[in-house]
C-alpha cells in the first residue's frame, strides 16, 4: 500500500526539503575562490531550494519556534542574497549587449558588490551545515561538482537569422515607451546624488525614504516599460538592427535588473535586519545574522551602488529617449488667444511647460520668426515679455501633437485662471496637471 503524504513524519520531510538545500552548501563550504564559483545556475539552485524549504518551515510555524527560528531566517537570507546575486550575474552577462558608454566605474562597484553578496554566502555555509546538524538533519554524502554549474557565455553564438529589421515598428509605441522612460526618470530625480553617501545618512534614508515597497513600484513601471518594448519595438536581440533603440532597450533593462537586487536586499534588510521584534530570541538571531551579512555594507551597497547607479543610467537614458521620442513623434500646430488680462505670468506659463514635461515631446511657442522653449516657464515668460510688449493676441504652438490637443484645452478655459487671475476648475482631461 502506498504511503500517504500526511503519513510522512515532519523530520522525514525536512529532511526531504533540505536535501538539496543541504548539498549545495557541502559543496560552497568547499570553496576556495568565489570569483567563477557563484554562476547564475548556481544561484538558481539556491534560489529554488532555499524557497521550498523556507515555505515548508513557514507552513509548520518554525517562525515561532525558538529551536527552528535561526534555521528559517538563515534559509530567507539565502534565498534574498542569492535573488540579488542571480540579478547581477544576469546584468554582468548582458552588459556587453546593452552598447552602453562609460561603463567602467559601473563594473568596477558591481564586482564590489558581487563579492560581498557571494562572501557572505560562503561565511553562511558552514553555519548553515551546523545549525542543520544540532536539528538531526542528516546531511547527504554527495556533493555538487563545478560541472554541474557551468557558467552562461560560452564561445560559440547561434546563427542570427530572424532578421527583426522589418517588424512593424509602430511609431506610436515607440513614443509611448520613450514618454514613459522619461517620466519614470523624471520620477527618480530627485534621488539622485552625486558623492558617495556616509552610513550615517544612509541610515536616515533607509527605510524611511528608499524602502522595499518604493523600490518595487518603480520595478514593477520599468518592467511594464521592458515588456512593451519587447512586445511591440524589437522582438528579437541585440546584435543587430536599430542601435539606438536597442541602446533604449539597454538603460531600461539595466535599471531593472538593479531595482530588483536593491528591492531583494532591502526586504532582507527592512525585514530580517533592521527591526527583528521584541523577543530575546528574535534579537539574538538578528545579531547571529548581522554577524554573516555585514549591515553597513549591505546598506552602502544598496545605496552607494544599486541606487547610485539607477540614477545614473535613467539620468543618462534621457537625452537618447528624448532624440527617439522626437524623430518619432506626430507634429502639428495650433495657434490660440494668449492668458486675457494678464498675459503668460507664473500660472499660465507653468501649466503650459507641465504639460510638455508630461508628453516629453518638443514644442515651441513661435512668435513671428522668434522660436521658445515651451517645456521651459522661463522660456515662456520671456516670450510673453514679447507679446505684451508686441499688442499679441494670439500665438502658435508647434511640436507633439498630443501636447498641443491638451494646450488647445487649457487655451479654452484662458489656462486655468479667471481675468483677475484667480484659479479655475481645468477639464478633466488634464487632471494630471493638479
Amino acid at each position: 500500500m502506498q504511503q500517504s503524504d500526511f503519513d510522512i513524519t515532519f523530520d522525514e520531510k525536512v529532511r526531504i526539503f533540505s536535501h538539496d538545500y543541504l548539498k549545495c552548501f557541502k559543496y560552497i563550504s568547499g570553496f576556495d575562490s568565489r570569483k567563477h564559483a557563484f554562476t547564475k545556475r548556481l544561484y538558481s539552485k539556491l534560489i529554488s531550494t532555499s524557497q521550498l524549504l523556507e515555505d515548508f518551515l513557514d507552513f509548520h510555524g518554525a517562525k515561532n519556534n525558538s529551536d527552528w527560528y535561526f534555521y528559517r531566517e538563515l534559509t530567507a537570507a539565502v534565498r534574498h542574497l542569492s535573488l540579488a546575486g542571480y540579478s547581477y550575474q544576469h546584468l554582468s552577462n548582458r552588459l556587453v549587449f546593452y552598447d552602453l558608454v562609460d561603463t567602467e566605474g559601473f563594473e568596477k562597484q558591481g564586482e564590489i558588490t558581487f563579492d560581498f553578496i557571494t562572501s557572505s554566502i560562503m561565511k553562511m555555509a558552514p553555519v548553515i551545515l551546523d545549525e542543520a546538524r544540532s536539528l538531526n538533519i542528516p546531511i547527504t554524502d554527495e556533493t555538487f561538482n563545478p560541472a554541474h554549474f557551468p557558467t552562461i557565455p560560452t564561445g560559440n553564438m547561434l546563427d542570427y537569422n530572424i532578421d527583426d529589421k522589418d517588424k512593424d515598428q509602430q511609431k506610436k509605441h515607440i513614443v509611448k515607451i520613450a514618454s514613459s522612460f522619461l517620466t519614470i526618470a523624471r520620477g527618480f530625480d530627485h534621488l539622485s546624488f552625486y558623492e558617495p553617501y556616509s552610513m550615517e545618512e544612509i541610515s536616515t534614508i533607509v527605510p524611511d525614504k528608499i524602502n522595499e515597497v518604493e523600490i518595487r513600484y518603480f520595478e514593477m513601471l520599468i518592467h511594464s516599460l521592458q515588456s512593451s518594448f519587447d512586445t511591440y519595438v524589437i522582438h528579437g536581440g541585440f546584435r543587430f538592427g536599430n542601435r539606438r533603440l536597442k541602446q533604449l532597450r539597454g538603460y531600461i533593462s539595466i535599471a531593472f535588473h538593479l531595482l530588483q537586487m536593491i528591492g531583494r536586499l532591502l526586504h532582507f534588510y527592512e525585514r530580517h535586519l533592521y527591526e527583528a521584534g521584541y523577543k530575546n530570541i528574535y534579537k539574538k538571531v538578528q545579531d547571529r545574522l548581522a554577524s554573516l551579512v555585514d549591515t553597513p555594507t549591505l546598506l552602502d551597497r544598496i545605496i552607494n551602488y544599486g541606487l547610485y547607479y539607477i540614477c545614473h543610467f535613467l539620468a543618462t537614458g534621457k537625452a537618447l529617449a528624448r532624440d527617439i521620442l522626437n524623430e518619432n513623434i506626430e507634429r502639428s500646430s495650433i495657434t490660440v488667444g494668449i492668458p486675457i488680462k494678464l498675459g503668460f505670468h507664473s500660472r499660465p506659463s507653468l501649466l503650459v511647460a507641465k504639460i510638455v514635461q508630461h508628453y516629453g515631446g518638443q514644442v515651441e511657442l513661435c512668435i513671428k520668426s522668434d522660436r521658445f522653449d515651451a517645456s521651459s516657464v522661463l522660456d515662456i515668460q520671456w516670450a510673453g515679455g514679447k507679446i505684451q510688449k508686441e499688442n499679441i493676441s494670439k500665438v502658435t504652438f508647434e511640436g507633439d501633437t498630443r501636447a498641443l490637443k491638451d494646450i488647445e484645452k487649457l487655451a479654452g478655459v484662458n489656462y486655468g485662471e479667471d481675468t483677475i487671475g484667480k484659479g479655475v476648475p481645468l477639464p478633466k482631461e488634464l487632471n494630471y496637471l493638479r
